[in-house]
Parts: structure tokens; sequence; C-alpha cells
């Protein structure tokens, strides 16, 4: 099943950091942001992280939820968690059925040579449980959340 814009986004249930299920069920009738990343505590992970960070409180005040996808276990998600003061939940997906359902694991380029892994997207959830918009690779994950929050806003205000 592809992401489509207009369509219902794939129901999933994932483990946060503390080990709690989450289901994206839980969020119905808000706004949802769910974003993939390939692993905690690396350069461009940080960089995306830390952007939906420092702009935390505009996702806030527009009552979103932001989630952030990766195969990491909690353990790491902890940790990345509290090393960078990250107020948002993160899911692990080690088997990556969530990413294959989102499109957000496959083939990719990686320094010139294609390889298989977490292609790194992000999916914009409405509150009726459709999907608003999908970023299918980003290629600049430190712009990224300004991004989001743009089309986010624009489409809000």
């Amino acid at each position: 099943m592809a992401i489509e814009e207009g369509k219902s986004a794939p129901l999933f249930t994932l483990k946060d950091q503390n080990g709690d299920k989450v289901a994206l069920k839980d969020f119905k009738g808000k706004h949802v942001i769910v974003y993939f990343y390939p692993k905690d505590d690396t350069p461009g992970c940080t960089k995306e992280a830390c952007g939906f960070r420092d702009l935390w409180s505009d996702f806030e005040a527009h009552d979103i939820v932001v989630l952030g996808v990766s195969p990491d276990d909690g353990v790491a998600h902890e940790k990345f968690i509290d090393k960078y003061s990250l107020p948002f939940t993160l899911l692990s997906d080690p088997d990556k059925k969530v990413m294959e359902k989102y499109g957000a694991w496959g083939e990719k380029m990686m320094y010139g040579k294609k390889t298989v892994g977490v292609i790194r997207s992000t999916v914009w959830i409405d509150p009726a449980g459709k999907v608003a918009k999908h970023w299918k690779r980003v290629a600049k994950a430190e712009t990224h959340p300004d991004k989001v929050l743009e089309n986010v806003r624009k489409a809000l205000e």
C-alpha cells in the first residue's frame, strides 16, 4: 500500500522510548507529524530531531503531535531524548514493518551506491486520519522541520 495524500494513513502501534505502546489511533482528532529517520545520535538525524525540538513551541501552539520513528530500540531512544532534550515521542520499528507501509524503507542511494535502508521521510496526518502531505525523500534534514511547520501553518491559518 502506497502512501497517498488524501487517503487514510496506515494504522500502526509501536513501542516508545519507555516501552509503552503508542498507536496512531490514540491521536484521532489531532494533526500528527510522523517522521522517519535512520539512526539516533547520527549527524543528520540529530539535526532533524533538534530542528523539531527547536520549533516545538510552534508545533504545540497548533496542537500538533510529533512522532519520530527509527529502527533503534527504546534504550537508544531514551539516550537520544536525554542528550538533546527532545520533547516529543520516539518510536521503535525494529522489523521495519511500519516503515515499509509508509514507504520509508527500501532502496536508496547513499554515497553514490545503491543500498537498502531507512528512507528519511515525513507524513503529515490530519485529524481525520488522512494523509495531508507526504515528503517522500527528505534531502536536507536540518531545514526539513521548518518546511513541515511552514506547510502546516499555511494550511491551518
